[in-house]
């Protein structure tokens, strides 16, 4: 069965994104190259993220039976599709309108908070030395709605906000390179297809919703490899780690898998904040090459390459922690961290070294 569902998936997203890209030329939503940071020739449609966006939820609707078979009721998806939403329509208006930075957060926040809304929360998170340290400790009512009482877990939904926020900044500046996030959210999305179908931790519901959302990017991603012939476009960018972020959760809290899936874009964008910040710079209006992906692609390396190391790490890092407990995968986080700062400490020994010269 999921074979045949990813396969569905895969043919839409590609037609969806054969109209979209049309429909973003008509519209000229497009995507113009520049010295800096874009290396792209001639204007490029951007929305690419309303195509992964359609055939996500419709394929899901179609097996929106499924969907509920876990432990997870239709208001909890709906508070996700609304979340969703929220992002694409902000990023269509940005794509389109450009938006300045104080209106561009608007739209991650309704996001977030559609999540919560809709019941969906990190309740708790395993402790690596032993048992669990529980959030939903402290809640306040705040109003009767979908036939229940719902409360504001104080810890849970301000962990639960923050945890999509920092997912969805990563992808949105992790989207320099043609595929690269497509690729690694695809990445990310298979991985959480796979632990959700072990024996231990059996997840249908989730298992489905992470194949489908894998099939939809990857039947955007032949259209998005360089050179590419369309673009993610703001709301695909943020709409990726949100959904990474939001199945992460779902699968049992599993913010570890999601870490080291992504640990390397989390990082390099922790870095990059920092030494923004360092500067006196706002790390979110601020437009530089001092990514890693474009460090990389200064190297020498090539966008392609560049690109495949990114798919490369992050399948390691995901698939070994499948196959690990709590403690192993804070050793791996570890391992994460020291790579950054080994990539961190070379590159900058490069920058004195060519100033030197």
């Amino acid at each position: 069965m999921y074979f045949y569902i990813f396969l569905a998936t895969f043919i839409l997203s590609m037609i969806l994104t054969v109209l979209v890209k049309k429909l973003a030329k008509k519209l000229k939503i497009v995507d113009l190259p520049n010295e800096q940071r874009k290396h792209h020739k001639g204007a490029v449609p951007l929305l690419g993220g309303v195509a992964i966006f359609l055939a996500t939820v419709i394929v899901l609707f179609w097996q929106k039976e499924a969907l509920v078979s876990g432990n997870l009721a239709y208001h909890h998806w709906l508070g996700v599709l609304i979340g969703a939403t929220f992002l694409v329509l902000g990023g269509v208006l940005d794509d389109k309108y450009n938006l300045k930075p104080k209106y561009q957060i608007i739209w991650p926040l309704l996001a977030c908070l559609s999540v919560v809304a809709g019941g969906v929360g990190i309740e708790k998170i395993t402790n690596p030395f032993a048992g669990l340290l529980f959030l939903n400790q402290w809640s306040l009512p705040i109003g009767f709605w979908w036939g229940q009482m719902h409360y504001f877990e104080v810890l849970t939904d301000l962990f639960t906000i923050l945890w999509l926020m920092g997912m969805i900044y990563t992808t949105k500046l992790l989207d320099g390179l043609d595929g690269l996030v497509t690729g690694v959210g695809a990445i990310g999305s298979l991985i959480i297809f796979l632990f959700t179908t072990t024996t231990r931790y059996y997840q249908p519901d989730i298992a489905l919703a992470s194949l489908v959302f894998a099939g939809a990017l990857l039947g955007f991603l032949i259209f998005n490899w360089r050179p590419a012939k369309i673009f993610l476009g703001e709301g695909g960018s943020l709409l990726l780690g949100f959904v990474l972020g939001v199945l992460s959760i779902i699968s049992g809290g599993k913010i570890a898998i999601a870490l080291l899936i992504m640990g390397i874009p989390i990082l390099d964008v922790i870095w990059l904040i920092i030494s923004r910040l360092s500067q006196g710079k706002n790390p979110f209006k601020t437009a530089d090459r001092r990514h890693l992906h474009f460090r990389l692609l200064d190297s020498g390396l090539g966008v392609r390459k560049t690109v495949l190391v990114y798919y490369v790490l992050s399948a390691i890092f995901g698939l070994s922690a499948l196959f690990l407990q709590s403690k192993g995968k804070l050793v791996l986080l570890a391992v994460l961290g020291l790579l950054m700062l080994a990539l961190i400490v070379w590159f900058a020994y490069l920058d004195k070294k060519n100033k030197a010269i």
